[in-house]
């Protein structure tokens, strides 16, 4: 057994009283209340899942185990000379909740690296998708079909205890997460790249060194991977990708199946497209300036005709979160650092110092601040991946790893099929006092 995997046992162990206790003694304890708006608002808000791995501060954005996103990024194992960390490094926190040593960071490369080699009948499965599919649908059927090589499956067929649940779902994890950035790669190169041809893995680098090598993508190409991944890892478990992983291994379907869901789920407009939609509007924007750069009276102009048609500002809001997303944050400060010339990015640098402004003057959204889509496509676009349905692969292979740390630990801790219950409008109205024959005469009188 792997160092990684001593160490994630002992914490199983310690937290499974916790979990039984707050079953046995405290089941019946109310911890939340359940509002009209929320039953048909897609229960946003609702107290109703438990995570360790993340959790979404309004105030200071996403922490992993704990540690704001800052103190995750300088406190993870970086390769030499590198900005960003290690991928790997971040597997071990939200799995253990501890930061990995050199040794243990080395160790457990070397298991990705082991860990890589992908069947040939997944290369048969993608290249038999016809020209012009899309790039998920594609990473989807890719990680559907390696399903045959589940650990858990074929344990579970065998018979094993509930308790062992966790280590096979542990091995079919670790082995998708190895193999989801070549096949990722393999995807771009044979859509969009095809003179790249098949790049195989070099096992001297790390997964992010690894994925902007198959890429064909020089340095800092590597620190965008790193980075990319590790800010889209997690973000509680009840955005859509995050929840519909959970909610399919809840029925005991392995990583494979419900990694797949996830992708599927996150592949939704509402969901992993905004990237797009905000360098969509940019180019937009910098097509009508023409040749020269705005000024902050142009830009006002146009941030102010987008609301007035009654669309959105891309890229700014969030439900959540009160303040600048942290995640925008990092990727801002790489782009000072990296690519503060790049035009793009000088549109969204003008942005940030007006736009919340405007939107605290118009009075409509709750938080004015720029979230993690705001910068991301402008990042990709910069360094040559300029192929918007892309964007969301890149996306799953990081959001991956958080949601397979989470089904790990929700196959140590035995937690149950999800299964919430639906009632009728007639209920609800009733619920909330509305008399059903008044609510029909005022319908018809309307």
């Amino acid at each position: 057994m792997s160092a990684l995997k001593d160490k994630l046992l002992e914490k199983i162990k310690a937290h499974r009283p916790r979990t039984t206790r707050l079953m046995k003694e405290y089941g019946d304890v109310v911890i939340d209340q359940v509002k009209a708006s929320q039953v048909i608002g897609g229960m946003r808000g609702i107290k109703s899942l438990v995570t360790d791995i993340s959790y979404l501060d309004p105030e200071e954005g996403i922490r992993y185990r704990g540690y704001t996103l800052p103190e995750v990024l300088e406190m993870l194992p970086k390769p030499k000379g590198a900005e960003m960390p290690y991928v790997e490094g971040l597997y071990h926190l939200l799995l253990t909740g501890e930061i990995p040593s050199e040794d243990e960071i080395d160790e457990l490369i070397l298991d990705f690296n082991n860990r890589r080699s992908v069947p040939k009948y997944v290369w048969d499965v993608i290249d038999a998708f016809p020209e012009g599919s899309h790039p998920m649908a594609i990473l989807s059927a890719a990680v559907m079909s390696l399903q045959r090589e589940s650990h858990f499956s074929i344990r579970y067929k065998k018979g094993m205890s509930k308790m062992d649940y966790w280590d096979s779902t542990y091995e079919d994890a670790t082995n998708l997460l190895a193999k989801m950035p070549i096949i990722g790669a393999y995807i771009y190169n044979r859509l969009y790249k095809p003179e790249n041809g098949s790049i195989c893995p070099d096992p001297t680098l790390d997964l992010g060194a690894n994925f902007a090598f198959m890429m064909g993508k020089p340095k800092p190409y590597d620190d965008v991977s790193r980075m990319y991944f590790i800010i889209h890892a997690d973000h509680e478990s009840g955005n859509v990708s995050a929840h519909t992983g959970h909610l399919v291994a809840s029925s005991l379907s392995d990583v494979y199946y419900a990694t797949s869901a996830m992708i599927n789920g996150l592949a939704g407009p509402l969901h992993g497209l905004a990237n797009q939609e905000v360098l969509r509007w940019l180019q937009g924007l910098k097509e009508r300036m023409g040749d020269k750069f705005p000024t902050e009276e142009e830009l006002k102009k146009y941030v102010w005709g987008t609301l007035k048609r009654g669309n959105v500002i891309p890229g700014y809001g969030h439900a959540v979160l009160r303040k600048t997303d942290p995640r925008y944050t990092v990727q801002r400060e790489f782009c000072l650092a990296n690519m503060k010339d790049d035009e793009l990015f000088k549109y969204v640098d003008a942005l940030y110092n007006i736009v919340p402004d405007i939107l605290r003057e118009q009075g409509k959204a709750k938080n004015p601040w720029p979230n993690v889509d705001a910068q991301s496509g402008v990042v990709q676009w910069h360094y040559g991946v300029k192929e918007f349905d892309f964007y969301t692969v890149l996306f799953s292979i990081g959001r991956s790893f958080g949601v397979m740390s989470n089904i790990i630990w929700d196959r140590a801790l035995g937690y149950s099929l999800e299964r919430p219950k639906s009632i009728t409008t007639d209920m609800l109205e009733e619920m909330v006092g509305i008399n059903k024959d008044e609510s029909e005469k005022e319908l018809v009188t309307s």
